[in-house]
């Protein structure tokens, strides 16, 4: 009879390149590839310490001078939407929402080309090709859906405004990424898919609606505060923001622990051993929302 010891997940670190949400610092990436048996249990125990997916990975920042992406969470019991945000709801009345398996379309691919080419043109992603955006939204380990929002067309039917891929995990929704009609732009169909998940993840019983990273300083992410009930991982444990002054300092660079120290402290599921080897490779990292 034979048998195949477990295998521990091994932890990489990206080299560095330059940070697209603070100017004149470098960003750096902790991954571990998502595959087998445990993916499921490693994505939903690794997003609770501030991982996040892209494809087949799992990654962190781990920047060597500078700690500020935080990963960002709303806390969908105690979420109550601003007058500004109910009014975004009352504006977008007309879409449908429809949650489909992660399977890739020529409208979504479209409809993608369209956000990137008006919003993002010089962005890491601006490049996609049909193959590469078909693996984003397919190449998944995990349960995941794509949530489309419809709207009605002028010659019947419907049209695609909104798209967000999205995992389901054990205690909450992740959005891993998501786009919408740039036309539709004084919409705010962003912050309406965000809102629109916090109202799924409550008929669900889910707990949390992960919002990927917060960067305290950055004007890219400065939406992602105005939600309340908002939790970021910061130094190994989920906080409150009440005040984004409170975390200027993870900019600072002594807020960094040491790349070994980071991976040691991370909790695997309970099935799996734990790893601590790190070397680094050159390897293109994941897109960060």
């Amino acid at each position: 009879m034979r048998h195949t010891l477990p295998i521990a997940p091994q932890f990489y670190v990206t080299a560095p390149q330059p940070c697209p949400y603070l100017a004149g610092r470098m960003e750096r990436k902790l991954f571990t590839a998502l595959q087998g048996e445990h993916a499921t249990a490693m994505n939903d125990t690794l997003s609770k310490q501030g991982f996040r997916r892209s494809q087949n990975v799992l990654y962190r920042p781990s920047c060597a001078e500078c700690s500020a992406c935080l990963s960002a969470r709303i806390r969908v019991a105690d979420f109550t939407p601003r007058r500004s945000m109910r009014r975004i709801i009352q504006r977008n009345r007309d879409l449908r929402r429809e949650a489909t398996s992660p399977w890739a379309t020529e409208a979504q691919f479209d409809l993608f080309r369209r956000y990137l080419d008006s919003r993002h043109a010089d962005g890491g992603m601006a490049d996609m090709d049909v193959f590469e955006f078909a693996a984003m939204i397919e190449e998944t380990p995990v349960r995941s859906r794509v949530i489309e929002y419809t709207t009605p067309a002028q010659h019947g039917g419907r049209s695609l405004a909104a798209v967000c891929l999205t995992d389901v995990l054990d205690d909450g929704l992740s959005l891993v990424y998501s786009f919408f009609d740039p036309e539709r732009a004084r919409d705010s169909l962003g912050t309406y898919m965000i809102l629109d998940h916090v109202a799924l993840a409550h008929e669900a019983g889910l707990p949390f609606v992960y919002l990927g990273y917060w960067v305290p300083g950055s004007p890219k992410m400065d939406y992602k505060a105005r939600f309340n009930a908002l939790e970021l991982y910061h130094q190994g444990e989920w906080r409150q923001l009440d005040t984004p002054e409170a975390f200027e300092d993870t900019t600072h660079p002594l807020s960094v622990p040491p790349i070994a120290e980071q991976v040691a402290r991370i909790t695997l599921p309970e099935s799996m051993p734990a790893s601590v080897r790190i070397p680094t490779r050159r390897r293109p990292g994941p897109a960060k929302d």
